[in-house]
């Protein structure tokens, strides 16, 4: 096991054992990224206009496959409204993504980075951790992990946001 993934099985463990904190809250750290399908590089920040979802994961992360369902849910009901929803897979092996990715579809942008920069630029604590980014490129909500009675409070946030000039 390679570092990166220990040192995210660290983090997911901590947050189960409720001793996370939350990252920062502020303007939203530049970082691109490339859709896992390699045709373009977009960069986290740069999604104004619209309400951001950007959700870290991997494909070891059980909750990661939850979390999926739901940001498809999410992105079903709320694009056509300008809310964007990104996942960046941080799996070193992309066949690992790939894998998860046959269980799990996205109907959302998917992203990869192999290398990890973008997790300590976001100070991503534990697997999956989620922004909500406003239209002007700043992080108002950060979760942490993800488990099915978070649904409403997500929703609820992203449409407070999408209401906001």
């Amino acid at each position: 096991m390679n570092f990166n993934k220990f040192r995210l099985m660290c983090l997911w463990a901590v947050l189960w054992s409720g001793a996370a904190g939350a990252a920062h809250e502020g303007p939203a750290p530049a970082c691109p990224v490339r859709t896992f399908d390699g045709s373009r590089v977009l960069d986290l920040a740069r999604q104004t206009g619209k309400v951001a979802y950007v959700d870290f994961w991997a494909s070891w992360c059980p909750p990661c496959a939850r979390s999926f369902r739901f940001m498809n849910e999410l992105y079903a009901e709320l694009h056509q409204q300008g809310v964007e929803v990104v996942a960046v897979n941080l799996d070193e092996e992309p066949q690992a993504a790939a894998d998860f990715l046959q269980k799990h579809p996205a109907k959302f942008t998917v992203a990869s980075d192999p290398e990890g920069k973008c997790p300590a630029l976001y100070d991503v604590k534990a697997m999956p951790t989620a922004y909500l980014i406003d239209r002007h490129g700043n992080i108002r909500h950060v979760h942490l992990g993800f488990k099915d009675s978070d649904r409403e409070e997500i929703r609820r946030q992203v449409l407070t946001l999408l209401n906001e000039p």
